[in-house]
């Protein structure tokens, strides 16, 4: 589903608050600034989890960086890069873009954020796509609400 477009609750059936994924190659930018920033303004909704196909060895310092100066999150602090297969089955599934698809990963509902990779573009950039993750993260957490 693509996001702003007009939604209707998924039927998800799970003990708790469904558990999301955010999921891109290489859990280092993306998925983990929407790990940061849905536990930040979401985890009364949902349960916040990040995840790549394949791992860096370290999160992206350009998004450290920016995620501290614009929401006082220290993702060093808080997270680490983990495979789809390290975290809690999830309910929800994001693709952060690049076509990921996660065979063998079992979910409930999903959506294709579409998002650039940011990484070596330009503080301005990296800005522009923590925006979009925030928006759409508020979006989900709407969606998502019982």
């Amino acid at each position: 589903m693509e996001c702003g477009a007009d939604r209707t609750r998924p039927q998800i059936v799970c003990q708790g608050k469904p558990k999301v994924a955010f999921v891109c190659v290489h859990n280092s930018c993306r998925s983990q600034m929407a790990e940061a920033l849905g536990k930040k303004l979401a985890s009364d909704v949902f349960e916040s989890y990040s995840a790549g196909t394949e791992l860096k060895d370290h999160i992206n310092p350009d998004a450290v960086r920016m995620m501290k100066a614009l929401h006082g999150i220290d993702m060093e602090e808080t997270q680490y890069n983990k495979l789809i297969f390290d975290i809690p089955q999830p309910d929800v599934v994001i693709f952060m873009g690049c076509n990921v698809s996660c065979p063998n990963l079992p979910f409930q509902y999903a959506e294709n954020w579409g998002l650039d990779d940011p990484t070596g573009k330009g503080d301005e950039v990296l800005a522009e796509t923590i925006a979009k993750i925030e928006a759409r993260v508020l979006a989900l957490k709407e969606t998502l609400r019982m």
